[in-house]
């Protein structure tokens, strides 16, 4: 008999026991502690998929190259237009860590 029950029909059972176990008047309250904990538990994984994505952010600057300065001899034969570049370059990195820091 169970077995060939459908789903909309157990429904209507488990909703018949809880009126019988809880009351009429308790069923809202149940709903809305459950509604509440539904709430809690999404605000939760939210913040963890912010910390998250700070821990992730965090990671991808520190693995960034560093730039080292050369020595003077080695500087000589760069060429103008490649240390343009280089600058350039460098201030666009500079300009994403501080959008990356005023974010945070």
């Amino acid at each position: 008999m169970i077995g060939n029950l459908n789903p909309t029909d157990i429904i209507v059972l488990l909703i018949v026991a809880a009126i019988v176990f809880f009351g009429a008047s308790k069923i809202p309250e149940l709903f809305r502690n459950m509604g509440r904990a539904v709430g809690e538990f999404k605000k939760g994984r939210i913040e963890a998929e912010m910390e998250l994505n700070q821990m992730q952010q965090a990671a991808q600057v520190t693995q960034q190259p560093q730039v080292v300065p050369s020595n003077t001899s080695s500087q000589s034969h760069v060429s103008p237009e490649e240390l343009e570049k280089q600058i350039k370059e460098l201030q666009s990195k500079l300009e994403q860590l501080k959008k990356n820091s005023s974010t945070s």
